[in-house]
């Protein structure tokens, strides 16, 4: 195994990653107009050549995950076989949920299922009709539930496997050991590391820009400040302080705490808004939504833009399956980070399917609600998107229920710590993965590595708004979508080498998840 010192810089890896994220600042901050069309025209030409591979690839991840977790494969331990959990489960699906997706939840929570109903996918209904109400919300779940978490389940597992099991470091490159042997440590093996810092620094830029934009519409709501790029700008200079601080504090103490912290806080305005709204309605949508969804899953999962709108889908799932996908590096490294000791069956149960199950229930109450208020209620939300943007519609429906100033200001303060929970983490697995997959990198580095973020942030608000976030979270996804897929390849082997060693099967014990040699 390559030896390194402790906590040392990869400089194969750290100077090309840095040399990325720095030209792109730069080049946003001397030419954005330029910077923009280039954008735009890598984008269009990577939709319109490789937007299928996305939708396959997505479709994929989330059966093998499936598979391995209900196989024979399924009570390997993630460690070594005596290891237990670092943290508790409560802890556990906190960080992961926090982390993997808190402030889109926040961003999206109403303004998705509002913007299907304004303009139904693919034209399964009529705008602003009650079939295009539960079209609205089986499409917010295809985008947010089983889908995305299975992603960053494949990453996770795969990092988790190999880094606790295999005691190689806890690197994207280590993954792919059983096909490229001793060349993980080689230039290969750090190209593989440098594209994973790079999407996980687009999208982390992606989920911080969406979050200084609904940060800047709550307080526009409560105290007219106004909403600009200069407002936005200084949102995130001010909470990029706050997430560096907490990144340097440790997993231990700032993202636990955090993360335990915004999972009540968020579960108690998820009940303010059930308890005072429609909650019949809710509870109504919940259970007739879920039927379509798992119904139409399959159609859902393989629907490209042949016989689509392909507009639609660009903007909206591509979209989507893209920003997942840039953040696989990152969440897969830090769910595999506080997964140690848990079997694969375990994991795979608990990333992909309670996360969702929360998923679930917060498009359901948070859309629910929204969908309510336009059918039968005072409505006025598509009004409030289509003249405002997406990120006021949290706020708008806020409006509509009592303590509506005390409500927002806790919105906006949840959104302000997924932003800081969710950018601290990722500062964290960039400072790992460019200082050979140490668990504690230099403060300096993550703090370097927190800087770039909220910069690249900040680029990409100036450049194109949200239309800029998107367009950067699928850039940077398009290469490593080749990565992930070869991720699930060598896992694959991996696998199948614990299992058949020199022409006999190894069973696994079901007590310790490890494994005791058998005959064939």
């Amino acid at each position: 195994m390559q030896t390194k010192p402790e906590r040392g810089i990869n400089i194969g890896v750290f100077w090309p990653a840095i040399a990325v994220a720095g030209g792109f600042v730069m080049w946003g901050v001397l030419g954005p107009d330029s910077l923009a069309v280039v954008a735009r025209a890598t984008l269009n030409w990577i939709i319109r050549v490789f937007g299928w591979s996305f939708v396959i690839s997505t479709a994929f991840f989330l059966a093998f995950s499936l598979f391995l977790a209900f196989s024979r494969f399924g009570r390997i331990k993630l460690g070594h076989d005596d290891e237990q959990p670092e943290f508790s489960t409560r802890s556990w699906v906190c960080m992961m949920f926090s982390v993997g997706m808190g402030i889109g939840l926040m961003f999206w929570g109403v303004a998705e299922p509002i913007s299907h109903y304004a303009n139904p996918p693919h034209g399964l209904a009529a705008p602003q009709t009650k079939e295009a109400a539960l079209v609205a919300m089986q499409y917010a779940y295809f985008h947010w539930a089983l889908h995305p978490w299975a992603i960053y389940a494949m990453a996770g597992l795969a990092m988790a496997y190999f880094s606790y099991r295999r005691d190689l470091p806890t690197l994207v490159s280590s993954v792919f050991h059983p096909l490229l042997g001793d060349r993980i440590h080689g230039p290969v093996g750090r190209m593989i590391d440098v594209l994973a810092i790079i999407a996980t620094l687009f999208g982390t830029a992606t989920s911080l820009g969406l979050g200084a934009q609904q940060i800047n519409s709550g307080m526009n709501y409560l105290w007219q400040t106004g909403e600009s790029p200069a407002i936005a700008l200084a949102i995130i200079a001010v909470l990029s302080v706050l997430f560096i601080l907490s990144a340097v504090s440790g997993v231990g103490k700032g993202i636990q705490f955090l993360s335990n912290m915004n999972m009540v806080i968020a579960v108690v305005l998820l009940l303010f808004l059930a308890l005072l709204g429609p909650t019949v309605f809710i509870l109504d949508t919940l259970i007739e939504s879920l039927g379509y969804y798992f119904s139409d899953l399959i159609s859902m999962s393989f629907r490209t833009s042949a016989f689509s709108d392909s507009k639609w889908l660009a903007s909206w799932t591509i979209f989507y399956w893209a920003w997942w996908i840039s953040w696989a590096p990152f969440v897969g490294v830090f769910i595999a980070r506080i997964s140690r000791g848990r079997t694969i069956r375990e994991f795979v149960v608990g990333v992909l399917l309670i996360p969702s199950a929360v998923t679930f229930v917060w498009f359901t109450v948070m859309g629910g609600s929204a969908l309510f208020s336009e059918i039968s209620g005072p409505g006025g939300l598509v009004g409030a998107i289509a003249e405002k943007g997406e990120a006021v519609s949290l706020f708008a429906m806020l409006e509509q229920y009592p303590m509506a100033g005390l409500t927002s200001v806790v919105a906006m303060f949840l959104v302000a710590i997924f932003f800081v929970s969710g950018a601290d983490a990722a500062s964290v697995v960039m400072g790992m993965l460019s200082c050979y997959g140490t668990t504690h990198p230099r403060a300096g580095i993550v703090v370097l590595w927190g800087v770039l973020a909220g910069a690249s942030a900040s680029v990409l608000l100036v450049m194109g708004g949200l239309d800029g976030l998107q367009t950067a979270s699928i850039i940077a996804a398009a290469p490593f979508l080749v990565v992930m897929v070869g991720l699930c390849a060598s896992l694959w082997k991996g696998l199948l080498d614990d299992i058949e060693v020199h022409g006999h099967f190894e069973e696994i014990d079901p007590h310790t998840g490890g494994l005791k040699e058998r005959s064939r």
